[in-house]
């Protein structure tokens, strides 16, 4: 794993931010002083200092992202008897979903037991971007497609902006890509219910910079370094 990214996992500071750390010689591998940025540290044998403090690889968070199918919930539990995600990933420690899906809609849900991070990404501020494909029943007018874009009005009340693609048509209907921010609750299915269309299938495909992949329904693994990095804002 490259210096900087071993120094972004740590928590230490960005890669941008820990490349510094590493041209200023502030950086020691196994007591030697590393000014090479395309060092690659051995996680398992490398002993890794910054400022005479030795860094570690957080051990105690996991992160997974699951492709969520319908007819589950992301509540830990339900009074309604439901099955929830947490009966499709199992793990011995508490896990946090980083935002929700309901229970008719499927695709990419991510769980960790770092519940800080959870908080702050799921946040209207942090301004994660969450991308969606919908079908709807039939077809859709530009000026209908306009709506979407600039914010539907629901109870007088307009609704955030949305990046909206159409993308085919599809035996008459048609298939579209939704990109939010806020994710309020039902959000799409609200916009879409504001123009009057009824939707087939809504599935999320991407969080941030972090998608769903070759993922099959009601798979999930870890999160690989990229992905994790890509979470925790380093790049």
């Amino acid at each position: 794993m490259r210096i900087n990214k071993y120094l972004a996992l740590c928590g230490v500071a960005s890669r941008r931010k820990s490349e510094q750390f590493v041209i200023d010689g502030k950086v020691f591998v196994n007591g030697k002083v590393i000014t090479d940025l395309s060092y690659d540290v051995n996680v398992k044998k490398d002993k890794v200092e910054l400022e005479g403090k030795q860094l570690s690889l957080p051990s105690n968070y996991v992160y997974y992202k699951l492709n969520k199918p319908k007819g589950y919930i992301c509540s830990a539990m339900d009074d309604r008897g439901r099955k929830t995600v947490f009966d499709i990933v199992k793990s011995d420690v508490r896990l946090f979903t980083i935002g929700r899906l309901d229970y008719d809609t499927e695709g990419l849900i991510i769980l960790t037991n770092d519940g800080d991070l959870a908080q702050k990404i799921s946040h209207p501020s942090h301004e994660t971007e969450k991308e969606y494909i919908v079908k709807i029943e039939g077809g859709i007018l530009e000026s209908e497609l306009a709506v979407l874009r600039n914010g539907v009005v629901e109870k007088g009340v307009r609704m955030p902006k949305a990046k909206v693609e159409f993308l085919e048509l599809i035996n008459g209907d048609a298939k579209l890509s939704v990109v939010i921010h806020e994710g309020k609750n039902r959000q799409i299915r609200r916009m879409f219910e504001a123009i009057g269309k009824n939707i087939k299938l809504l599935k999320r495909v991407r969080i941030g910079e972090i998608k769903l992949g070759g993922l099959s329904r009601g798979e999930y693994r870890p999160l690989n370094d990229f992905e994790i990095c890509s979470l925790l804002g380093e790049k």
